[in-house]
């Protein structure tokens, strides 16, 4: 299907993982419906995310959910311009659900389908924006599985500046939470008993900051939280939880220090190695309070300017899946509507 359309409405699906999300962006007016369900409370029993449980939870609320955009939007399916769906990373049973609607439902309106990299969208989720980061800038992708930074042209020309070796940022804070006994899901629980700690207690590494370039590695911080752990519990009397509940704060603030702090000064050297002005912070950690918090000191220390995305657009969600499918559907991307999905796209 190769057409030009001017005005377009697009409904992005987003079922790469633990949140079903669906949203109408309209190339006119903006996001016109947004709906999401998150499946916290199924996996919270399992410590993570089930990844059958989290496939077949997909398959009964996506059409529903695309029932409620479209009432919110007060439009038809027939009033659709286009069909955008995650079609990877993530896990590979809740991509076929998104890409296999998203698909028939191209086929049955005659409408393009368009597969999305959901680093893609989480990269143009700050764009939602009525303030937006214009190109080119340098994008700190920070999420569950991904730590990366990328220089960002423009859209679709995008080059890897620095990528993990091993733990994302936020693997390394869900699996730091899950040492710790905190429950799931960890990361967003570590990171509100962090506020609370005291962060200088423990020096833990900053990982790769000894050495030039922009790749990130985060097991070995990991590992030295383990090792603090197990000393202090096997070293001290915790039998009062009071004194138990301050360390899990302490480890906790001290844990995210390293990693906020190794993150921002990556940011640091992307900026003066590509000499650009603008920052673009985007992802699940990109939620973190004291991220924002260094990341905005840094925009007086460098003259530069960052860009984070709302708070509801740091995880997962369909209105940027929408946007971005929105935004390749104006570049006249080529569509087939096969039903793929790429894992480890």
């Amino acid at each position: 299907i190769n057409r030009v359309i001017t005005a377009m409405k697009i409904l992005g699906i987003e079922t790469s993982c633990d949140e079903t999300g669906i949203a109408i962006f309209d190339t006119d007016k903006g996001l016109i419906a947004d709906q999401l369900f998150s499946q916290i409370e199924l996996h919270a029993q399992y410590g993570g995310v089930f990844p059958e449980i989290a496939s077949r939870d997909h398959i009964k609320k996506t059409i529903p959910l695309i029932k409620q955009a479209c009432e919110e939007a007060k439009i038809s399916l027939e009033d659709l311009d286009g069909i955008a769906y995650t079609a990877g990373p993530g896990l590979i049973g809740a991509l076929l659900v998104g890409s296999s609607v998203g698909c028939s439902l191209a086929w049955a309106l005659d409408l393009p389908s368009i597969e999305v990299h959901h680093m893609e969208g989480h990269l143009l989720a700050p764009l939602l924006d009525d303030v937006k980061p214009e190109f080119p800038f340098v994008c700190l992708l920070v999420s569950g599985g991904h730590s990366m930074l990328v220089d960002v042209k423009s859209m679709g020309d995008y080059t890897i500046l620095g990528d993990t070796l091993d733990d994302a940022a936020g693997e390394a804070f869900d699996k730091t939470a899950k040492l710790l006994g905190l429950g799931y899901p960890g990361g967003k629980i570590l990171s509100e008993l962090a506020v609370h700690g005291d962060k200088t207690r423990f020096k833990f590494p900053r990982p790769m900051l000894n050495r030039p370039g922009l790749d990130f590695s985060f097991s070995g911080l990991k590992t030295a939280v383990r090792i603090t752990w197990m000393r202090e519990i096997a070293e001290e009397n915790y039998n009062e939880s009071q004194h138990k509940d301050q360390l899990v704060k302490d480890i906790a603030a001290s844990f995210q220090e390293a990693i906020v702090d190794t993150l921002v000064k990556k940011c640091q050297r992307a900026m003066k190695q590509t000499s650009y002005k603008t920052l673009v912070i985007a992802g699940g950690v990109s939620a973190n309070s004291e991220l924002r918090i260094q990341l905005k000191d840094l925009d007086k220390k460098l003259r530069i300017k960052s860009f984070f995305p709302a708070l509801k657009y740091c995880t997962d969600n369909g209105a940027m899946i929408a946007f971005a499918g929105a935004m390749r559907l104006m570049k006249e991307q080529n569509h087939n509507n096969v039903i793929k999905a790429y894992p480890r796209w």
